[in-house]
């Protein structure tokens, strides 16, 4: 797999996971929802933190939730650019084709969500409520790097009361599958698994 298709391939899923974004922003108040399936919802949340929505701040108690917010998002910009140079070093050194395909999914996802942290906070005005406009006369909902990501796919695949003889969790309401999650998600966690399931044929052994 060559550079210039892994770029194609990271500008796909990018117009779909912003295209995506963009339409629920717009369309959607915040915690609003349309039932597709039994089994699955568009259901609109947005992220201000970290995978399941930890912040950083919940380790570290003497940083506040804006300055996480804003290390959180450098963080990110550092981590992109780590992937992209070894996207970039991947494919020039002709890895397997496996390799450079779940770098170019971790890359494009991480790009995705990245670009929401950055941007949304000036583009968009706020959710809560109402349905937000783009670039609004009086100005986003929040500052430069301190966007929220947006997320709306949501699988509540079973959902019921636990059997009393569970440990912890016995007699308690559980549903599985409870993450709500975006296009930019699924790519970061597909490149992940390919990397596990495909672990030999992605870093042969010399």
């Amino acid at each position: 797999m060559t550079l210039k298709k892994s770029i194609l391939l990271i500008v796909l899923i990018l117009l779909i996971d912003q295209i995506s974004k963009i339409y629920i922003k717009t369309h959607f108040s915040l915690q609003e929802s349309v039932q597709v399936f039994e089994w699955f919802k568009i259901y609109f949340i947005e992220n201000d933190g970290m995978a399941w929505g930890t912040k950083i701040s919940d380790f570290v108690s003497f940083i506040d939730d804006r300055t996480a917010k804003v290390v959180l998002t450098l963080f990110r910009v550092v981590a992109i650019l780590g992937i992209g140079y070894w996207l970039y070093d991947a494919a020039k050194k002709k890895s397997p084709k496996v390799l450079i395909f779940a770098i170019a999914l971790i890359f494009a996802g991480a790009l995705g969500n990245i670009i929401d942290s950055v941007f949304y906070g000036v583009l968009f005005s706020d959710s809560f409520g109402q349905i937000a406009s783009f670039l609004p006369e009086t100005g986003g909902y929040d500052n430069l790097l301190h966007g929220k990501v947006v997320d709306m796919l949501y699988f509540p695949l079973w959902k019921g009361d636990l059997p009393n003889w569970i440990p912890f969790y016995g007699g308690e309401h559980f549903i599985f599958f409870n993450p709500v999650f975006n296009i930019a998600d699924m790519a970061i966690s597909t490149g992940f698994i390919m990397l596990i399931v495909f672990n030999k044929r992605a870093f042969p052994k010399k």
